[in-house]
């Protein structure tokens, strides 16, 4: 899309274009996805709040890899380029060319987890731009991401991640290092963890509530709460996450309400543990998957994808498995790992091999 070429009012455009209401869907990986409304002027506010993270940058173009029909893709691979005002290039899955890099010095990224190893093996694509700007959201920012940006420089590539859900919209933003910098909520978000309500929070307290820790589930207020069709707009809304407020406006996040466990009084926090996997085995994919058991009540199974001619055992699994502070129930060799559009571990996953 030339939005940089438009000649209309862009802004009465997507008002023309866009409707009052727009349904959008959970990905459904932890259940059946649901439907959420938001409204065109809570959509067009939130894409002001996504181009203002990446102005500083400068970017002349946008590469998009984010599904239009998700949240994350409506706002960051359509409205926000069309509030920069530049044009955008979108391109699905991880196969095919990416634009002539001569159409930019400087891009703006709309990425999701996949799209890192894409952008590793077209490093020729990305050193041949001034400044490359990248944009998360959906999911934990992978490992690949900081030895992307090792391998093309900080000097040329930023990662900025912005945090949110379906139902919330977006809620905080970071620019990514390593010493892993706190979140800063955006402009228009408050905290609410003080003043939240059981009937205006989506779900009841968690067992882990009481970890002597600081940590606090996270709930916010925002004029950009989504509401179920044929209710109105939440107060409050409290994600499925867990945080350390350090003052007004930032946090530390410390875990997804589905990826803590306790195993035997144990914590375990599963992407942290699918993390440091990652650093040592070469394969295709993995995951960690919460299981309930019959003796500890929560623990969890490895789903391993070695990639093609290799094997669990060829990978090094059994010495990286005895690394970690806990070992999984088992590891399950698969063909492939259910995930969403996005990215996201899919709770349910099919039948598959025993290692």
């Amino acid at each position: 899309m030339r939005w940089d070429t438009c000649a209309e009012d862009i802004e009465e455009l997507v008002r023309a274009v866009v409707p009052d209401t727009v349904e959008l869907r959970t990905s459904g990986s932890t259940g059946a996805a649901a439907v959420w409304r938001r409204t065109r002027e809570q959509l067009w506010a939130e894409a002001g709040l996504l181009a203002g993270l990446l102005e500083a940058e400068r970017p002349e173009a946008v590469l998009a890899f984010a599904p239009p029909r998700h949240v994350y893709g409506a706002l960051a691979t359509v409205l926000m380029p069309a509030r920069l005002r530049v044009p955008v290039w979108y391109r699905p899955g991880a196969f095919g060319g990416l634009p002539d890099p001569a159409q930019a010095r400087r891009w703006g990224v709309v990425a999701i987890p996949s799209v890192f190893p894409v952008l590793r093996s077209r490093m020729a694509w990305v050193r041949a731009a001034e400044r490359v700007a990248v944009l998360h959201s959906t999911a934990t920012l992978p490992s690949t991401a900081a030895h992307f940006q090792d391998e093309a420089g900080p000097e040329r590539v930023t990662l900025v991640e912005v945090f949110g859900s379906t139902e919330s919209g977006g809620v905080a933003y970071r620019r990514w290092a390593p010493d892993n910098p706190p979140w800063t909520l955006l402009d228009d978000v408050t905290f609410a963890h003080h003043d939240a309500h059981p009937h205006d929070a989506h779900h009841d307290a968690h067992p882990h509530d009481d970890d002597p820790d600081g940590e606090v589930p996270l709930a916010v207020r925002s004029g950009r709460l989504a509401a179920r069709p044929g209710e109105p707009a939440p107060q409050v809304w409290q994600l499925d996450d867990y945080i350390e407020p350090l003052d007004e406006r930032r946090f530390r996040f410390r875990g997804r309400r589905n990826r803590l466990l306790k195993v035997n009084g144990r914590r375990v926090n599963l992407d942290e543990v699918e993390e440091r996997l990652r650093a040592r085995l070469r394969c295709a994919d993995l995951a960690c998957l919460p299981v309930t058991d019959g003796v500890t009540g929560e623990h969890f199974e490895v789903l391993l994808v070695p990639g093609p001619g290799r094997s669990a055992a060829g990978i090094g699994l059994e010495s990286a498995v005895a690394e970690l502070d806990i070992r999984p129930r088992d590891v399950r060799v698969v063909e492939r790992i259910e995930r969403s559009e996005t990215g996201k571990l899919r709770q349910i996953q099919q039948a598959s091999s025993e290692r």
